[in-house]
């Protein structure tokens, strides 16, 4: 129905990785993966309805109680190739069955606020005999000794045995003729065999076998000769232990797996679960409503936000399909068009897949067939095609998969080519798209496909609004207006002069161009340069001026010279900087009175108390004087 490329354009993979992020459980992930939008008006009602349920369950703060479900396809998988299941893995699937009749419990208390989802538990079996008879067999992850008769009385017999070994070995221990001979003064079980740590230096004086050796070979692990037959004892006994143990987990297995049908529908059963409630969870963090749907052509977005941007979305506010079909959207770069396309692409994806989308209540979604985009650069480094050739590729072979439950989105239509070639190929396969019952949107700066929808009946502009204040788009969409590129707006704002633009809005519409010849004597002068040449300041001595290289003033210590530089006192020290590097902020006349001495400007402190001390015979000063020259 859709192709993967409208998939990853809109970005309905990325809004289904935000969604796996709820689940809690590799069930409810799986399903999020084959979810897939889908064109049947009953089957969205009832996705949506789906979801509508969670999120009210959601908002009642209740949690699905999902247990034991984690490792529990691993188990099964083992059921169906017929082996044996371990004691740990029996108590996995006793964790699931007790998990299924909470759930089970859990949903059909909840069926006056989610009667669809509560109807699902119906199908859902509980197996009190299997758990039973798990809890019979298995216990702390082993086959209990009470699983059966034989088992007990094997495994009491073994302790016995056991009891006898340590009695034995305890007895060797104490026996004062081997206590020069043994190292550790304990027992030590290596492999099922009891030993004693000998001195590797005795290793042939103790009769018995050896079993182990340390790392440095200084100790020996034997097991003496005085408990072999009891060990041959004890080995008979686990032989015939794992025998009965291997019984009873093959009938236990068996009993599971004459169950695995109605396991394997509670696991779907559960991972449906889990996918809902992720949809509610989802719905929740988004604030999202369950929009109304259609399936003739007629959408309309109200307060709607792109689920991926967060508190970034404007809300949007868009209508098409009931007066008009088609719409053309105008407006200057960076205003929001092409999220525009994307949103309403992406809102259309989520609904058919019966997601909640965040807008108001009014809102309401037609569901297609097809949904096509032509969004980007789609430029072939491979196969050398140009920006202008993709694009065209890209719309031949949209052409030839629509059909009239066909939702387009086109951005920049027409564009990297020449434009009336451009705007002309746009327009014809606008014509075309729209004649085959297509639903399109498009954007583009092109005025001829502007008049184009101005003229036709089942099209309408529209506009993104603009500040042209402050030259900021709002990213509102504006239905009904005709908007543009604000060129003419912007260059009267950066003072072109006027007759530059009453001449370009003249070419607008006539394409009648001035084209006389000028002579040389007449060349127009300039007249930013005529306003400079009248604008010319002459510096004075004590101008407070801006260094434009740095940003910061400084005050005129020396006026123009022939090469047109100044002297400029700046941080202490004075620098030369041409007229043009440098711009007036106050005048002298401004800053000073007119009995001012401009300059002490350019003395320190330090040396106008020097001159004032030394004109009044300071002794002091001319001490200071005199070293300073001496120092010289």
């Amino acid at each position: 129905m859709m192709n993967e490329m409208t998939y990853e354009t809109l970005q309905f993979n990325e809004l289904k990785e935000r969604l796996k992020g709820c689940c809690s459980s590799e069930l409810g992930q799986r399903l999020v993966d084959r979810l897939h939008p889908s064109n049947q008006l009953k089957a969205v009602e009832d996705r949506l309805r789906e979801t509508s349920e969670a999120r009210t369950l959601v908002d009642l703060d209740t949690h699905l109680p999902i247990v034991g479900v984690a490792a529990i396809h691993r188990t099964l998988s083992k059921l169906e190739k017929g082996m044996i299941l371990e004691p740990a893995e029996f108590t996995g699937i006793a964790d699931f069955l007790r998990g299924c009749r909470k759930i089970k419990q859990f949903m059909n208390e909840k069926s006056f606020f989610a009667p669809t989802l509560s109807s699902y538990a119906l199908s859902m079996t509980e197996l009190p005999q299997v758990e039973n008879e798990i809890a019979a067999v298995i216990s702390n992850n082993q086959v209990a000794s009470t699983a059966s008769r034989q088992l007990g009385r094997i495994r009491k017999a073994m302790e016995s045995t056991k009891g006898k070994i340590q009695e034995r070995l305890q007895k060797f221990l104490r026996n004062p003729i081997n206590k020069a001979m043994i190292q550790e003064f304990f027992i030590s079980q290596k492999d099922e065999h009891y030993t004693i740590p000998i001195k590797a230096s005795y290793k042939h004086q103790v009769e018995g076998v050896i079993i182990e050796q340390s790392a440095k070979g200084a100790t020996v692990f034997i097991e003496p000769a005085v408990i072999a037959k009891l060990t041959n004892e004890l080995s008979i006994l686990r032989a015939e232990e794992a025998v009965e143990e291997y019984q009873l987990l093959a009938a236990l297995t068996g009993l599971v797996t004459e169950n695995l049908q109605a396991i394997n529908i509670n696991i779907e059963v559960i991972g449906q679960y889990d996918f809902a409630f992720a949809k509610g969870k989802f719905s929740k963090q988004m604030e999202g409503i369950a929009p109304r749907v259609n399936e003739h052509g007629y959408c309309k977005l109200v307060g709607c936000k792109h689920p991926l941007l967060g508190s970034q979305a404007i809300p949007l506010h868009f209508e098409i399909g009931a007066t008009y079909r088609g719409l053309i959207i105008t407006g200057p770069n960076a205003g929001g068009k092409t999220v525009v396309l994307k949103t309403i692409g992406l809102l259309t994806l989520a609904t058919m897949a019966g997601l909640h989308i965040s807008g108001s209540p009014e809102t309401e979604i037609s569901l297609f067939n097809q949904i096509y985009v032509d969004i980007g650069d789609n430029q072939s480094m491979e196969n050398a095609l140009s920006t202008f050739s993709s694009h065209m590729k890209n719309i031949a072979e949209i052409m030839r998969l629509a059909d009239h439950r066909t939702l387009l989105l086109f951005d920049e239509i027409g564009s990297g080519t020449e434009p009336n070639e451009g705007a002309a190929l746009a327009i014809a396969s606008l014509e075309e798209f729209y004649q085959m019952g297509c639903i399109v949107v498009a954007t583009t700066h092109y005025g001829e496909i502007k008049r184009f929808s101005e003229l036709h009946d089942d099209f309408m502009n529209a506009a993104m609004q603009f500040k042209n204040e402050t030259l900021e788009p709002t990213y509102q969409l504006l239905i009904g207006t005709s908007g543009d590129s604000n060129a003419l707006w912007i260059a009267r704002k950066m003072a072109l002069l006027d007759r530059v633009i009453a001449k370009a809005e003249l070419y607008m519409k006539e394409k009648e161009y001035d084209l006389a010849k000028v002579r040389s004597e007449k060349i127009r002068k300039s007249p930013y340069q005529q306003v400079e040449e009248e604008l010319v300041y002459e510096y004075a001595v004590g101008d407070k001026v801006r260094l434009l290289a740095y940003g910061e003033s400084g005050i005129i210590y020396r006026e123009r010279d022939p090469y047109h530089n100044v002297l400029v006192f700046y941080k202490g020290e004075f620098i030369e900087v041409n007229v043009k590097r440098i711009s007036l902020e106050i005048k002298a006349i401004d800053l000073y009175p007119p009995s001012y001495d401009l300059q002490t400007l350019f003395t320190s402190f330090e040396e106008r108390k020097l001159e004032h001390d030394l004109a009044r015979g300071s002794k002091k000063a001319l001490k200071k004087l005199q070293k300073e020259s001496r120092d010289r």
